[in-house]
């Protein structure tokens, strides 16, 4: 083995960010890249070799998915899926984003004093259907991201993959992934993939299903289970295969807005089932989406909430249309096509607009328990966070607060990517981000509050000591004191 010492400092100019700023760098979504020869065994270990052989198969996925031919992938259900998405003539990075020692080593390189590292391989546990691999999946993952991770915790924190097509498996995961391992920060999909009726072992035949409203579990165990074990729920899956995102031949079809799109279901769906209600105590996070379908969501929320709320409805009951006026109207301003059908008028009355609803169902933000616009718009400035990459220029609209409703700041928060294919030189990343300082987009107070006081705001609000045992322990008291 080389021993021979390598400087990674920091370039000069993420030296001269650096010296701009008064505080700590808080990376929340970096990622690694599993070993998998290291992983394999542990999944041998949990569950036996019959399974490691399916897990064999995920692995070489790719090798599968080019022996459908094209014409063919619609019936099976195969879109175009991730290839070519990691580092490979950058190998310094490859490298980086696989070998703990070697991250922890170059972190000051990249600018950052701590990062939050989520899987990227393990990142199949949010979507995959195998019951009996996936669950192993994650098992193996967060064994593997504890004991490769924890000698270096007071800079690196690992993020436990948490399956979540049943309550029960995901209860199960976080008892083990944070109470057993001692793993604090956890990653979900707030949206799972479920077999249609009658047609469950067909794979095209699935329906995109929220943990929220109108989900078929009910997840409030999981929500609770997180408050007693001090963990935020944060959501990172794909979107990738659904609606309009399933080309058969193209991955930048489907990935361009995939993150977006699946944070934004999560969103509505806890939204309207009424999760942020019920658990006002929980943070929540939507990762690697940015921030301005968030903006979009409350925008579209608080328009809908205030013309079809309970009393709102109420304008469009087709029992309050005046038929005497309706009729005097008719016989001013129609002619002979109308007049001569004037008995067929029920007919014309009923589409959009049948008066024979069951008034019972009316109320659809019952569910939510959201009875004022107040309430919609502190969700959305306190309680959602969105993960937000560096070379996003979007980043921006977190602080406009002269265009969100409410006049919010929302809590956009610092998310490197490092690890993937859209992050060519780690070292590149502290920059980008600061870009909308140097161009006036953001003040400095703003990149304060994106890349350290929102990140600790978010982890610290479910447990204070979050980063007790980090780098950033003093600073970071200081903020979640305020």
């Amino acid at each position: 083995m080389n021993t021979e010492p390598i400087d990674y400092g920091p370039t000069p100019e993420v030296t001269g960010i650096l010296d701009e700023l008064d505080h700590p760098v808080i990376d929340t979504d970096g990622h690694v890249i599993e070993f998998l020869p290291w992983v394999r065994d542990l999944v041998v270990d949990i569950a036996g070799n019959d399974v490691a052989k399916r897990f064999d198969q995920m692995v070489n996925g790719s090798a599968g998915i080019r022996q459908v031919p094209t014409e063919r992938r619609r019936q099976a259900g195969v879109t175009r899926s991730a290839w070519w998405g990691l580092p490979a003539r950058n190998t310094l990075d490859r490298a980086t984003a696989m070998l703990p020692e070697l991250l922890y080593q170059r972190l000051d390189q990249i600018g950052v004093d701590v990062a939050l590292l989520y899987p990227t391989y393990g990142l199949t546990v949010t979507a995959y259907p195998d019951d009996e691999l996936r669950q192993a999946m994650a098992r193996a993952f967060n064994i593997y991201m504890a004991r490769a991770y924890e000698p270096y915790g007071d800079r690196l924190i690992g993020v436990a993959s948490i399956p979540m097509f049943t309550p029960d498996e995901a209860l199960a995961e976080l008892d083990h992934a944070v109470g057993t391992l001692g793993l604090r920060a956890v990653m979900l999909s707030g949206v799972i993939p479920r077999p249609l009726p009658g047609a469950q072992d067909h794979r095209a035949a699935r329906f995109m299903n929220g943990v929220g409203h109108d989900s078929e579990y009910d997840y409030d165990p999981v929500w609770k289970r997180c408050e007693e074990l001090g963990v935020c729920p944060t959501f990172h899956a794909s979107g990738q295969g659904w609606g309009t995102r399933a080309s058969r031949t193209n991955y930048v079809y489907n990935h361009i807005g995939n993150f977006a799109t699946a944070g934004e279901a999560a969103a509505r769906s806890l939204l309207l089932g009424g999760a942020p209600m019920r658990f006002p105590d929980l943070r929540w996070a939507f990762l690697e989406g940015g921030v301005g379908w968030g903006a979009n969501l409350l925008g579209d929320a608080i328009g809908h909430f205030e013309k079809r709320n309970v009393d709102g409805i109420k304008h469009y009951d087709p029992a309050a249309i005046d038929r005497d006026q309706l009729q005097a109207l008719f016989d001013r301003h129609g002619t002979s096509e109308h007049s001569d059908r004037i008995s067929e008028l029920d007919y014309a009355l009923t589409m959009l607009s049948d008066a024979n609803e069951d008034r019972s169902t009316i109320d659809e933000w019952a569910e939510s328990q959201i009875t004022t616009v107040d309430e919609l718009i502190e969700i959305f400035r306190d309680r959602f966070y969105f993960g937000c990459e560096a070379d996003d220029p979007m980043n921006a609209l977190a602080y406009r607060t002269d265009l969100l409703p409410g006049g919010i700041a929302m809590r956009a928060i610092f998310a490197s990517d490092i690890g993937h294919w859209d992050v060519p030189d780690i070292r590149e990343v502290l920059p980008e981000a600061y870009e909308l300082v140097e161009k006036g987009l953001i003040s400095p107070a703003d990149f304060r509050r994106f890349t350290f006081e929102d990140p600790v705001r978010l982890f610290t609000a479910q447990n204070p000591d979050f980063f007790a045992s980090t780098t950033v322990a003093e600073a970071a008291r200081t903020v979640a004191a305020s």
